[in-house]
């Protein structure tokens, strides 16, 4: 494909992460061979049936530049690409875009599982370890969770 806009002017290293449950951070860093007076724009969609939303907490650099998105309510709804969009644009010259579908679930960061307890009981020396789901922004929390208990001292 031809991509309008002069050779290393799209943004590079873009990656996006999902923490403490509903909030999102995408980042990414100026491409190589943009002119100075580049501004970056960052477009999202959940789906293709759903309306692009651009930034509303943009991260900026030193010099003003948009260099990463800070997103807040995120839910995950279903196992669908989301679509990720930067555009830019300069009075020096034409800007080349990048785009990248992510599946959101793949890229979120889960809190611990919640009220942890461990009950030993002396007789038979065996215990019984509990705890609850953790916190997440999936819309249906299904049967996907693992976990793995690391038992350091007996």
């Amino acid at each position: 494909p031809v991509f309008a806009g002069m050779n290393g002017s799209a943004i590079e290293n873009f990656s996006c992460v999902i923490y403490n449950v509903s909030l999102m951070n995408c980042t990414w860093q100026a491409g190589r061979h943009a002119p100075k007076d580049t501004q970056y724009f960052l477009y999202w969609q959940y789906s293709r049936y759903d309306d692009a939303m651009e930034c509303e907490l943009y991260i900026k650099d030193e010099n003003g530049r948009n260099v990463g998105c800070r997103f807040q309510n995120v839910t995950i709804q279903t196992a669908v690409d989301a679509y990720f969009l930067v555009n830019g644009s300069s009075k020096e010259s034409l800007i080349q875009f990048y785009d990248k579908y992510i599946k959101l679930y793949e890229i979120e960061i889960l809190t611990p599982p919640l009220n942890v307890t461990v009950n030993c009981i002396r007789d038979t020396s065996g215990c019984i370890i509990t705890w609850q789901q953790p916190l997440t922004s999936h819309r249906k929390r299904g049967k996907c969770f693992e976990y793995e208990i690391r038992i350091r001292n007996k």
